[in-house]
C-alpha cells in the first residue's frame, strides 16, 4: 500500500468529511453517490430527511397439494417415449455418446501410451493388494480387468483409473479373515478344523465334491461383501443419495486415509520379516499386531528380510525421482514391473524357497475361472461391512472425477458415477473378483502420461489380459516380501499429509482437529469404526461452529451504504443512537442463548436496565412528599424513567439462513424486551426463507410488517425518523457500559 492511500485509510471520520473535495479513489453509481451525500447531510442536520422504501412483490405459491405433487412426479418419470428410451439409454452408457465422437488421430497416442503404462504398474500391484485383501495373486488381477473394462463402458470421467484400491483392500481383508475364523479356517490349515461353516451347513466347491479349501471360502466372503457393496452403491443412484458423501469432508477422507494406512503398513511387517503370524482383528489391531511382530521377532527370515531391504532401496530412490522429473519424463520408470521381474528370476534360479524357507506366491493359474454367484449364506454376515466399503468406495470415486473434469474443463454426473462403480462391483463379484474404486496414484499417472478418454482403460485392460492368459504362471516364485514392499512403497502419499499439517492449521484448526480424530480412530481402533467416529466428530464441529458463532456491531463504509464489522475494519461510521447487530448463523435451539447473550452484552442488556429502573422506583417510594391533603403525590408513585440513549437496534439478519421456532421465539422476547425500555428493534436483509418463517411464526401483526426491511441502510434511515418524530434523543444519565 503506498503512503498516500495509507495516509488516507488512517483519517477519523471527521478528516475524512472535510476534506472530501477530492474526487473518490473508486468509480461509483450517481445513486450511490447521491444517497452517501444525504446521509452526510443527515449527520450534519437536525431535520430529517425522506427516505423511500424498498417495495418487493413476492411470486405467488402454487397451492399444489402433497397428491397432485406425487402424481405429477409419478407421470414425468414413468412416461414412456422413443426420446426418453433413448435418453435413458445414452445416459447409462455414456460410451454410446463419445466413442462415435472420438478422433483418432488426436486422442488415440496418448490413450494408447497411458494404457500401457497404467498395465504395467497394475500388474504388480494388483498381486500384491491381493495380499492385503486376504485373497490369492491372480485374483487382484482379475478385479483389476474386470473393472477397466466396466468403467470404459458406464463412467463419465475421461481420466480417472478405476481397480485395487490400498484401504478398501484392507477393509475386504479385515472380513475375510473375521470370517474365516468364524468358519474355523487358520493360518497353519488350509481347511476348515471343524468342516462346517458359521451356519452349519457344509460348504461345497461347485466344480468339485470336496470341501471349499481357504482360498476359495476367502474369495467367497470377498465377492459376497463386494457384490453387496455395489448393491448399495447402485441404490444410492437409483434413490439419488449421492449427498451421504457430503458427510466425509475433504480433511476427514484425508485423515481416514492415512490412518488406514498405518494399518496396511503394520499388517505387511510380518511378509518383511518372513513371520507365519495370524492376522489381528477387532479394535485394537494395530497395537495387537506390532505386540505379535515383537514377540516373534527372534524368527525373523533372513532372506525375506534382506530381500525387503534391497527391494526398499530399489523402490524408494526411483519412485522419488519418478516423482521429482515427472514434468521432464514422457512416462514414470515402470521399476515395480523392473523390481519383480528381477525378483522372481532371482527366487527361482536361487531357490530360495527351498533353500531359505522363503514365503512365496504360488501357483498363478492362466485363464478365467467359471463364473460364480455370490455365497448367498454369507450376506447376512457381510452386509454390515459393505456399507462402509460402499460409502467410502463411491465417495473417492466422484471426488477424483470431478476433481479431474473441473481441471479439464467438462462435467461428470455424479449419479452415473455410482451407478459405474456400483457395476464395478456387481458384474466382477460372479467372477472371483472383490471390491474397487479409483485410486489417486494411479489416475496421476494416467493423466500424465497423456491419457484423452477411458479408452485408456481397453489398452490396460489387454495388458493384464495377456498376463491373465501367458504370464502368470512365471510370477511362481516372487517372494512375498516383495509384493509386501510394493504396497508399503505406495503409501508415501498418504503417509506424506503430515507434511501438510502445518499449512492445515494455519488456515482452519477445526479441519486439522477433525483431522487427527479420524485418523487416531481409524489407525487405533479399527478402520470401520474411524470412519464412523470421523463423521460423528465431524458433524459435532458443524453443530460446535453453529452453537458459538461470530457476532459483530457493524459500522458504515464512507461514501457507501455498505456495513462492516467495527472490530475488524478502521474508520467506520457509526451513528449516536442506533446499534447495527449482525449474527454469522442460523438462530435455531442450539445457539438461541449465545444470539441472546452477545446481543445483549454488545448493545444493552434490558433485564438489567429493568431491574435499575425498578431500583430507582423504590428509592423515590422512600422519599416520597405527601401533599397537605394527605394525599400521596402521584408523579412520585409513578415508576418514571428517563428515555436511554440508546433508541433503535438494527438486527442484520443477511447472515441468518434458517430459524427455527425455538428462533422465532427468541426474536419475540428479544423484541419484547426492549420495547419494554424504549427501544425498537428492526430486522433487515432477512431472506426469504426467514421472512417465511416470522410471517408463519407471528413474530409482528400485519400493520408491522414495515419493521422489516429490505438493506440495512433503510432500517437505519428509517430509525432516524421514528427517532426525530417522537423526540426521544434525551440522554437518561445512566451509564450503559455499567448496566
Amino acid at each position: 500500500m503506498s503512503s498516500e492511500s495509507k495516509e488516507q485509510h488512517d483519517l477519523s471520520p471527521r478528516d475524512s468529511t472535510e476534506g472530501n473535495d477530492s474526487s473518490p479513489s473508486g468509480i461509483h453509481l450517481e445513486l450511490q453517490r447521491e444517497s452517501s451525500t444525504d446521509f452526510k447531510q443527515f449527520e450534519t442536520s437536525d431535520q430529517c430527511r425522506p427516505y423511500h422504501r424498498i417495495l418487493i412483490e413476492c411470486q405467488e405459491k402454487s397451492d399444489t397439494n402433497f397428491k397432485e405433487f406425487v402424481i405429477k412426479k409419478l407421470q414425468k418419470n414413468c412416461q414412456c417415449s422413443p426420446a426418453k428410451a433413448k435418453n435413458m439409454t445414452l445416459g447409462f452408457l455414456p460410451i454410446l455418446q463419445w466413442l462415435p465422437k472420438y478422433d483418432l488421430k488426436k486422442n488415440i497416442l496418448g490413450d494408447v501410451m497411458s494404457g500401457l503404462i497404467v498395465g504395467i504398474l497394475l500388474v504388480p500391484q494388483s498381486i500384491a493388494y491381493s495380499l492385503l485383501a486376504g485373497q490369492e495373486p491372480v485374483y487382484g488381477l482379475y478385479t483389476s480387468f474386470f473393472a477397466s473394462i466396466i468403467y470404459f463402458l458406464l463412467g463419465t470421467s475421461r481420466h480417472i483409473s478405476v481397480g485395487i484400491f490400498g484401504v478398501l483392500c484392507l477393509m475386504i481383508g479385515e472380513t475375510v479373515d473375521r470370517e474365516l475364523q468364524k468358519a474355523g479356517y487358520d493360518d497353519a490349515h488350509s481347511a476348515p478344523s471343524l468342516g462346517m461353516v458359521s451356519n452349519g451347513s457344509m460348504l461345497l466347491n461347485h466344480t468339485s465334491d470336496r470341501i471349499c479349501d481357504k482360498s476359495c471360502y476367502a474369495i467367497l466372503v470377498g465377492s459376497s461383501v463386494t457384490f453387496m457393496a455395489g448393491v448399495y452403491q447402485v441404490a444410492m443412484g437409483l434413490f439419488q443419495v449421492g449427498f451421504v458423501s457430503v458427510y466425509l469432508s475433504d480433511a476427514l477422507l484425508s485423515g481416514f486415509v492415512t490412518g488406514a494406512s498405518f494399518t496396511i503398513l503394520t499388517s505387511q511387517g510380518k511378509y518383511l520379516l518372513g513371520l507365519n503370524l495370524p492376522r489381528s482383528n477387532g479394535v485394537g489391531s494395530l497395537i495387537t499386531t506390532w505386540i505379535h511382530v515383537f514377540r516373534n521377532i527372534h524368527k525373523t527370515n533372513l532372506c525375506d528380510l534382506i530381500t525387503s531391504l534391497l527391494c526398499l532401496l530399489v523402490l524408494l530412490p526411483t519412485k522419488e525421482l519418478n516423482e521429482h522429473f515427472k514434468s521432464k519424463l514422457k512416462a514414470p520408470i515402470p521399476i515395480e514391473l523392473v523390481v519383480v521381474v528381477a525378483a522372481t528370476l532371482a527366487s527361482h534360479f536361487g531357490k530360495l524357497h527351498e533353500n531359505y524357507n522363503s514365503s512365496i506366491a504360488g501357483h498363478i493359474p492362466t485363464g478365467f475361472m467359471p463364473p460364480k454367484v455370490p455365497e448367498w449364506n454369507l450376506i447376512p454376515s457381510v452386509a454390515v461391512d459393505a456399507i462402509a466399503i460402499s460409502i467410502i468406495g463411491f465417495a473417492i470415486t466422484v471426488s477424483l472425477s470431478e476433481m479431474f473434469a473441473k481441471k479439464h474443463g467438462y462435467t461428470v454426473r455424479a449419479n452415473q458415477e455410482m451407478y459405474a462403480i456400483g457395476f464395478c462391483n456387481i458384474i466382477p463379484s460372479f467372477f472371483h473378483c472383490f471390491t474397487t474404486s479409483a485410486a489417486l496414484a494411479k489416475t496421476l499417472v494416467k493423466e500424465s502420461t497423456g491419457c484423452q478418454t477411458q479408452l485408456s482403460g481397453v489398452v490396460t485392460a489387454l495388458v493384464l489380459l495377456l498376463v491373465l492368459l501367458v504370464i502368470a504362471p512365471l510370477f511362481y516364485s516372487l517372494q512375498k516380501s516383495v509384493l509386501a514392499v510394493i504396497t508399503i512403497v505406495n503409501l508415501r502419499g498418504a503417509l506424506r499429509k503430515f507434511r501438510d499439517l502445518p499449512k492445515m492449521w494455519n488456515i482452519s484448526r477445526m479441519d486439522t482437529v477433525i483431522w487427527f480424530v479420524t485418523m487416531l480412530s481409524s489407525a487405533l481402533l479399527s478402520t470401520e469404526i474411524g470412519l464412523l467416529v470421523g463423521v460423528c466428530f465431524s458433524m459435532f464441529c458443524v453443530i460446535l461452529r453453529t452453537q458459538k458463532p461470530k457476532s459483530s456491531l457493524l459500522g458504515l463504509v464512507e461514501e457507501s451504504e455498505v456495513f462492516e464489522s467495527v472490530s475488524a475494519y478502521k474508520n467506520l461510521q457509526t451513528k449516536p443512537g442506533i446499534k447495527i447487530f449482525r449474527f454469522v448463523a442460523p438462530l435455531y435451539y442450539i445457539n438461541k442463548e449465545c444470539f441472546k447473550s452477545a446481543l445483549y452484552k454488545q448493545t444493552v442488556n434490558p433485564i438489567l436496565i429493568k431491574v435499575a429502573w425498578k431500583k430507582a422506583a423504590k428509592r423515590k417510594l422512600k422519599e416520597e412528599v405527601v401533599t397537605p391533603g394527605g394525599i400521596q403525590d402521584e408523579m412520585s408513585v409513578q415508576l418514571s424513567h428517563d428515555p436511554l440513549e440508546l433508541h433503535t437496534i438494527v438486527i442484520d439478519c443477511s447472515a441468518i439462513q434458517f430459524l427455527d421456532t425455538a428462533g422465532i421465539h427468541t426474536l419475540k422476547e428479544v423484541r419484547r424486551d426492549y420495547e419494554a425500555i424504549g427501544i425498537q428493534v428492526l430486522l433487515a436483509q432477512c431472506n426469504p426463507s426467514v421472512r417465511d418463517s416470522l410471517t408463519k411464526g407471528e413474530y409482528c401483526k400485519k400493520e408491522e410488517e414495515n419493521l422489516l426491511f429490505y438493506s440495512v441502510y433503510e432500517a437505519m434511515a428509517f430509525a432516524e425518523v421514528s427517532k426525530n418524530q417522537k423526540g426521544i434523543c434525551v440522554p437518561n444519565g445512566l451509564s450503559l457500559s455499567s448496566v
